[in-house]
């Protein structure tokens, strides 16, 4: 098995990651390798496409303007 050391984590980080473990009933060690695992099996990427239609599903009244429209308006001000 392999070790990690992370640095420079801000302090709220560690002491939410702290009340989690704790609240799962788990050190901040385990809490840790649980969550690096999910994170890791999941293997999700960030789909902005997928993003964009969850927004707009919000908002079903409004219609959605393809930013790259707006883009080439505002490069033309």
């Amino acid at each position: 098995m392999a070790s990690l050391t992370i640095r420079n984590l801000d302090d709220d980080v560690v002491e939410r990651l702290k009340a989690r473990a704790e609240a799962n009933k788990r050190s901040l060690e385990a809490e840790l390798r649980e969550v690096l695992a999910r994170v890791a099996r999941e293997g999700r990427t960030f789909d902005l496409r997928s993003y964009a239609e969850r927004i707009a599903a919000m908002t079903p009244r409004r219609t959605q303007t393809d930013s790259i429209i707006l883009l080439r308006r505002d490069r033309r001000r």
